[in-house]
């Protein structure tokens, strides 16, 4: 691209009906030569370009080129962008698809003759559909040289199985790392790939993890005190489940006799840990560690009024605590809750009920996922099933809320949209998009709440992409996050890529999606 600023008439008002290319049977080729340009103009001056040409967008703010989409169904698509930045300057450009946009980096190639493809992961609807890529800076978009749209022969690009593909290529089940929730929560979602497609390598891996931990015999060494170290026995469960080996069952009776005698609040909540520093304290993030294990060992193991009644319990007493039932924010969570009124804990607001006064993303996935996991593995005559749909009922709609119509994300503090430190969070996203689409599923909230989880689930699905090496990558993950009562400390946690919190969240939410479909 030559360094010059033109403007440049549009080639037409409206969008053009692009004549497609068939690519092969899954792909059909649209060359950006022959689609709507606003400033910049159809050149063939660099080599490697497909069709008659490329088009080199004006180093302009808002240059852009759109193509119209025909499909003939609604259905979940890979939109291959073929471009090249031959400077060393990222050329960002806002990728509009039907009035969702995503904002996508497009760093430089090397030179201009060198091509690249980006993938986007969208949804397209019924009809025609619009596609446009806008420049975001003054420097003008790359050269782009055409747009393919790759079906994958009925469904495009298999996220969840490109996921595990990538991180069991990352990782041996030994290198896969301790012990602990962030893995058995990816590992769960790997279960459910593994329970749609039936590929045995999927549930050998998950085999060979759990047996660095657990011995012929059903011997662990964890002493389960805290409800993080409890999350992986679903994985065990799961695992007895499917090859009816004694052992994971022996195991898993040890995180479920250890509950027996776990200390808890007054009322009767699971203390977050048992460290000195944490006793007497509910996060909201230690719903879906314990909670949902209970419920699924009543189900699947030995049911006992434990199994049946704590499941509910624990949801219902940390919603006590935690519930936000007023103002714009009314039906989130806080974080944490402290039943010693911080003598161990700086973070505590007595006048917000001695919580930490903040409610950050990821706790409050956490909660709409077991409320739903429980709902899933207790009887339809439970006593508490109402409770817990009409917790759905206040969280649902608080999610729409709060959701940003730009990404179709939700910030790390979920309230704090307007502050300029604030950043959407992938992990979380995937949760409330996940919980907003089992929800409408299952009739517990209306079906208007669908269109929430079809933008988070676009909006997701652009934090997602394949590397150089061709395996996915996520970004903008949170790291594992403690309580405070600052903004700043919410804020200023590290934004990771492919952190197993978002791995796990990720295939949980992707096969929700790709199951019900876009709209259902």
């Amino acid at each position: 691209m030559s360094p010059r600023f033109r403007h440049v008439a549009a080639l037409a008002v409206g969008v053009l009906l692009i004549p497609p290319v068939p690519a092969s049977a899954a792909t059909t080729l649209y060359e950006a030569e022959n689609a709507t340009i606003s400033q910049g103009v159809v050149e063939s001056n660099h080599a490697g370009f497909t069709g008659t040409g490329f088009v080199n967008y004006d180093n302009v703010t808002g240059s852009s080129v759109t193509w119209s989409i025909p499909s003939s169904q609604a259905e979940s698509v890979t939109l291959v962008l073929r471009y090249a930045n031959g400077t060393t300057t990222d050329r960002p450009m806002d990728i509009t698809v039907n009035g969702t946009t995503v904002n996508r980096s497009f760093p430089g190639t090397g030179n201009w003759d060198t091509w690249r493809t980006l993938n986007l992961p969208v949804s397209l609807a019924s009809g025609t559909n619009t596609v446009t890529a806008t420049a975001t800076t003054a420097n003008g978009g790359p050269n782009v040289d055409s747009l393919t749209l790759d079906t994958g022969g009925g469904g495009g690009t298999d996220w969840s199985k490109a996921l595990v593909e990538s991180t069991m290529a990352r990782y041996t089940p030994a290198a896969l790392g301790s012990w602990g929730y962030q893995r058995g929560l990816y590992l769960w979602g790997q279960y459910l790939v593994w329970q749609r497609t039936g590929d045995p390598r999927y549930l050998q891996y998950i085999k060979d993890w759990a047996d660095r931990f657990v011995d012929s015999s059903g011997n662990i060494s964890q002493s389960f005190n805290n409800l993080d170290s409890m999350q992986s026995g679903n994985v065990l469960l799961a695992l007895y489940k499917e090859t009816g080996q004694a052992k994971y069952r022996t195991a898993a009776a040890k995180i479920r006799t250890r509950l027996n005698t776990y200390p808890r609040t007054a009322d009767g909540g699971w203390w977050h840990s048992t460290s000195d520093s944490r006793q007497g304290q509910l996060w909201a993030d230690g719903t879906y560690m314990a909670d949902p294990f209970v419920a699924r060992y009543g189900a699947w193991v030995q049911a006992d009024t434990f199994t049946r009644t704590e499941p509910a319990k624990q949801l219902k007493v940390y919603y006590s605590h935690l519930h936000r039932t007023s103002g714009t924010a009314a039906g989130l969570l806080y974080h944490a809750y402290d039943e010693p009124g911080g003598l161990t804990a700086s973070w505590v607001k007595p006048s917000l009920g001695n919580t930490n006064g903040i409610s950050w993303c990821r706790a409050i996935g956490w909660f709409g996922m077991a409320t739903l996991d429980i709902l899933d593995l207790i009887p339809a005559d439970h006593p508490d099933r109402q409770a817990l749909i009409d917790m759905l009922r206040e969280l649902v709609p608080a999610y729409a809320r709060w959701q940003d119509p730009g990404t179709g994300r939700w910030f790390q503090v979920v309230t704090e949209p307007t502050n300029s430190a604030n950043w959407t969070e992938t992990s979380c996203s995937a949760m409330y998009t996940y919980t907003i689409s089992r929800s409408v599923e299952r009739g517990y909230v209306d079906p208007s709440y669908r269109v929430y989880a079809d933008r988070g689930y676009q909006g997701v699905l652009a934090r997602i992409s394949l590397g150089s090496d061709g395996r996915t990558n996520i970004t903008d993950i949170s790291e594992g996050t403690n309580v405070d009562d600052t903004l700043s400390y919410y804020f200023n946690r590290a934004r990771n890529t492919n952190d197993f919190h978002g791995l796990g969240a990720f295939l949980i939410m992707n096969e929700q999606m790709t199951r019900v479909g876009p709209g259902s």
